[in-house]
C-alpha cells in the first residue's frame, strides 16, 4: 500500500535541464509540476477530513440535544441505530479518508519532491562552467542544494494541508454558527479579520528574517568547510586562532539574524493569544446569551465551545505553519540563487559530437583576458600544432600557458578567435566529446574520496581489473597501492584515498591521476606538470612510459624544468599572453633569446619567475 503512493511519481523523470525561473513562485511551480495531481487529490481529501470534523463538531451538538430530550431508558431505543452508523462512520469512513490525505503528503510528495529537488539541482550544478565554482565556496553551494529540498518539501507540505484545511475549516465554522444564529458569526469574522491584519505584518518580516538567517548559515557553512578542506594550509601556517575569528565572525552574524528572526516570532505568538481571547470571549458568550434568551439550544451552546476551542488550538498551529511556510520560502529564495544561477557554458544548439582523426590543433586569433584589460591570459594567439606532434609549452608564471590550456578544454569560451582540433571548431562541438578526446594531468592533482579502484578507473569507466593493474604499473603505482590501508581496514586498490586524495603523498597521487590518464587513452594528452610531484628516482622510473603514453598522441606539456620537455618536437614560449618563440629545443638554444635564457638560468633546476624582458 506504501509502495503504491511512493511510486506515484518517479523523481528522476521528465527533467528538460532547461533555464530554471528565477522567480520565487515560478521557480516553486517548476520543481512542483510533475505533482499536480497528487496535489489536487491531496487537497481534496484534506478538504474532505476538514468538513468530517467540522460535522462531528456539530453531531457533538446533536447528541447533547438528544440527551435533554431524551429519557435514559429511551434513548437508545430511538437512536441507538443513528449512533452505531456514526460509530462505523468514524471508525472507518473517517480514518481511510486520513490515511489517503497523509499518504498523498507523507509518501507521494515528501521524499520524491525532495529526491526531485536534489537530483535536479546536482544536475545543473554539474553543467555548471568551472569559473561557477571558482566564484563560490563549494560548501555553501552544497550547502544550498541540500538545504532547498527539504524546505521545497516542507513549504508544499503547508500549503496543501494547513492552508487548506484552515481555509476549508473556516467556512465550515461560519455555517455552523450561522445555522445556530448569523449574529455568531460576528465574532469570529472579526477576528478572522484580526489574524489576517497579523499575518500580513509579521509572515513576510518572518520570511525576510529567515531569508536572512538561511544566507547567514550557508556563509558559516562555507567558512567552516574552507578551513576544514585546507586544514593542512592552516596548521602549517599556525593560524588556528585567525580561523577561529573568521568562522566566529559569520557565526556572530548568524546568531543575531536568527534572534531578529525570532522576535517576529515571539511577537505572532503574543498577538495571537490576544485575538483568540477575544474570539472565545465573544463567540461563547454570545452562544450562552442565546441560549439565556431561549433563542439557542444546549446542542448549539456546546458545538459553539467545542469550535471555538477547536479554533484557538488550530490557530497556534496554523501561525506556527504560515510561519514555517515563509521561513521555508526564504531559504528557496537563497537556494534559488545558486540553483537558478545561469549556465554560461552550454553547447551550441545541434552541437555535433567531435570526431578525432588524427588531433590536429589549430588555433587562431585567441585572445582571452578574463574581462580584465592588462590581466593576463592570452592576447592574439596563432598555433599550429600537426596530428601527432609532441609540443612543450614554456613561459613564466602569467604568461598564458594555461590560459590556452583551459581555453582548450573549453572551460572558458574564447573572448575572440578560435581553437580548431581536426578542423572542427571546439565551440561548435558538444563539451563532453571535447573533453573525452583530451586527457590532462595537472600539478594541483584532485583526486576523489573514492577508492584507488574508481579513481583510476574514472579514465575510462568500463576498464577491467586487469587494464587498471596494467595501467598502475606503468607509471609505478604498483609498488605503494597494495600496502595502502584506509582507516575502514580496506586494502590495496578497495582503500579510499582521503578527500582530494590527501591520505596519499604528492608522488602517489600523482601517479594514480597519472594513471586515470593512461587507461583513458585519448588522442589529445596535457601534462601540466604531470612529474613535479615525483622525486628524481620515480621520474625516472616513468620516464619510458611517458614516452609510451605520448606515442600517436597530439601532446602539450607545460613544464617549469625545461629537462623535462626538451625532448619535444617543438617548444612554444608565450610571454605577456604572445608566443614569441617557436621550435626544437637545439634551434630555440642557438637562437639565444628568451628561452636560451631559461635555460642559462636553470642548469637543470626552474624557470626563473624574475627573469627580466
Amino acid at each position: 500500500m506504501f509502495r503504491f503512493f511512493e511510486n506515484l511519481v518517479d523523481p528522476y523523470r521528465g527533467d528538460s535541464g532547461g533555464p530554471v525561473p528565477t522567480r520565487l513562485w515560478p521557480f516553486l511551480l517548476r520543481f512542483l509540476a510533475p505533482f499536480r495531481w497528487v496535489l489536487v487529490l491531496a487537497t481534496f481529501f484534506t478538504a474532505l477530513g476538514t468538513l468530517i470534523e467540522i460535522g462531528l463538531i456539530w453531531y457533538a451538538g446533536r447528541v447533547v440535544d438528544l440527551l435533554a430530550a431524551s429519557s435514559p431508558e429511551t434513548f437508545f431505543a430511538e437512536h441507538g441505530v443513528e449512533l452505531l452508523l456514526m460509530a462505523g462512520f468514524v471508525l472507518v469512513l473517517r480514518p481511510a479518508v486520513q490515511f489517503v490525505d497523509v499518504a498523498l503528503l507523507n509518501q507521494a510528495l515528501m521524499p520524491n519532491l525532495g529526491t526531485l529537488v536534489r537530483w535536479r539541482a546536482h544536475r545543473r550544478m554539474l553543467r555548471q562552467s568551472v569559473g561557477f565554482f571558482q566564484a563560490d565556496f563549494a560548501g555553501r553551494i552544497a550547502s544550498r542544494v541540500m538545504q532547498t529540498a527539504p524546505s521545497m518539501g516542507e513549504a508544499a507540505f503547508q500549503i496543501f494541508d494547513a492552508l487548506v484545511y484552515a481555509a476549508v475549516y473556516l467556512i465550515g465554522a461560519l455555517i455552523l454558527l450561522a445555522d445556530t444564529d448569523a449574529r455568531l458569526t460576528l465574532p469570529l469574522i472579526l477576528w478572522f479579520l484580526a489574524y489576517v491584519a497579523m499575518m500580513a505584518y509579521f509572515t513576510p518580516r518572518v520570511g525576510a528574517a529567515s531569508k536572512a538567517f538561511s544566507d547567514a548559515r550557508s556563509a558559516i557553512t562555507g567558512r567552516i568547510v574552507d578551513s576544514y578542506s585546507n586544514i593542512q594550509t592552516v596548521k602549517l601556517f599556525s593560524h588556528g586562532q585567525r580561523e577561529e575569528a573568521y568562522a566566529h565572525e559569520a557565526i556572530e552574524h548568524g546568531r543575531q539574524t536568527f534572534a531578529r528572526q525570532m522576535r517576529m516570532v515571539t511577537g505572532m505568538d503574543l498577538g495571537l493569544v490576544v485575538i483568540n481571547g477575544f474570539l472565545m470571549a465573544g463567540v461563547v458568550g454570545w452562544a450562552i446569551w442565546l441560549w439565556s434568551e431561549g433563542a439557542a439550544g444546549v446542542g448549539a451552546v456546546a458545538a459553539a465551545t467545542a469550535l471555538v476551542l477547536r479554533l484557538n488550538a488550530m490557530t497556534g498551529w496554523i501561525m506556527w505553519a504560515l510561519s514555517s511556510l515563509f521561513q521555508n520560502l526564504g531559504v528557496i529564495a537563497e537556494g534559488m540563487e545558486t540553483i537558478a544561477a545561469p549556465i554560461t557554458l552550454n553547447d551550441r544548439p545541434g552541437a555535433k559530437p567531435l570526431v578525432v582523426a588524427g588531433g590536429a590543433i589549430r588555433v587562431t586569433g585567441l585572445r582571452h583576458t578574463y574581462g580584465q584589460a592588462g590581466g593576463g591570459g592570452l592576447d592574439g594567439v596563432d598555433l599550429d600544432i600537426a596530428a601527432g606532434e609532441r609540443i612543450g609549452l614554456v613561459g613564466r608564471s602569467g604568461a598564458g600557458k594555461s590560459s590556452l590550456v583551459n581555453l582548450l578544454l573549453r572551460f572558458h569560451d574564447a573572448e575572440a578567435g578560435r581553437i580548431e582540433i581536426d578542423g572542427q571548431d571546439i565551440a561548435g562541438v558538444t563539451q563532453e566529446s571535447l573533453r573525452a578526446a583530451i586527457g590532462m594531468v595537472t600539478q594541483d592533482t584532485s583526486l576523489l574520496h573514492r577508492s584507488v579502484r574508481d579513481n583510476i578507473r574514472y579514465g575510462r569507466p568500463d576498464a577491467s581489473e586487469a587494464e587498471i593493474a596494467e595501467a598502475a604499473r606503468k607509471v609505478a603505482a604498483d609498488g605503494f597501492i597494495p600496502d595502502l590501508v584506509d582507516l575502514a581496514g580496506r586494502r590495496g586498490y578497495d582503500a579510499l584515498v582521503g578527500e582530494r586524495g590527501v591520505k596519499l603523498s604528492g608522488g602517489q597521487r600523482q601517479r594514480i591521476a597519472l594513471a586515470r590518464v593512461v587507461l583513458k587513452d585519448a588522442p589529445i594528452l596535457v601534462l601540466d606538470e604531470a612529474t613535479s610531484a615525483l622525486d628524481s628516482e620515480v621520474e625516472a622510473a616513468i620516464e619510458e612510459s611517458l614516452i609510451d603514453l605520448m606515442e600517436g598522441k597530439t601532446v602539450i606539456a607545460i613544464a617549469h624544468r625545461l629537462s623535462t620537455i626538451a625532448r619535444m618536437d617543438r617548444i612554444v614560449v608565450l610571454d605577456a599572453g604572445r608566443v614569441v618563440e617557436i621550435g626544437p629545443h637545439a634551434a630555440l638554444i642557438a637562437k639565444g633569446g628568451l628561452y636560451a635564457r631559461f635555460w642559462a638560468r636553470q642548469s637543470g633546476g626552474f624557470i626563473g619567475m624574475q627573469e627580466a624582458e
